[in-house]
Order: structure tokens, then C-alpha cells, then sequence
């Protein structure tokens, strides 16, 4: 399996949210935001992951997914 840009596009998505303020704080994807980010909020409430299709909150699936893709975000950008 590789990282397709769609999935990416998924990743860069959970990478957005406020893991210390997940159930008060959510994000808003907008109609006129690039496409790929567009279908990528779709992709992730179909999966069950968003509340929203353009955003909202993490479900609880959500909030794990969001965590380890933070984790690994962390983990692959650490001290240079």
C-alpha cells in the first residue's frame, strides 16, 4: 500500500484538528476550497470519521485516526 495523494489529502485533514479541544473545536471545509481538500472532508464523513461532510467534529473513530495521524506526523517531522 502506498500514500496516494487522496489519501494525503485525508491525512492532512485529521492533521488540522485540535486533538486537546477535539469535542468543542471542529473545522469548517469550505464549498470554494481547493477540490481535492473538498472531497477529502467528503471521503473521511463517509468513512465515518467526520459529523459533517464539509468538516464539523471528529467521531470517536475520527478522534483515534487524528491521533495516530498526528503521532506519525510528529514522529516523521522530529529533530533534524
Amino acid at each position: 500500500m502506498v500514500f496516494t495523494q487522496a489519501l494525503v489529502a485525508e491525512l492532512e485533514i485529521l492533521a488540522l484538528f485540535n486533538l486537546g479541544n477535539a469535542q468543542e473545536e471542529g473545522i469548517k471545509v469550505h464549498h470554494d476550497a481547493a477540490p481535492e481538500t473538498v472531497a477529502a472532508a467528503r471521503r473521511l464523513h463517509d468513512k465515518g470519521l467526520l459529523s459533517r461532510p464539509d468538516g464539523g467534529y471528529l467521531t470517536s473513530l475520527g478522534l483515534d485516526a487524528a491521533e495516530q495521524a498526528q503521532n506519525l506526523l510528529t514522529i516523521l517531522t522530529g529533530p533534524r
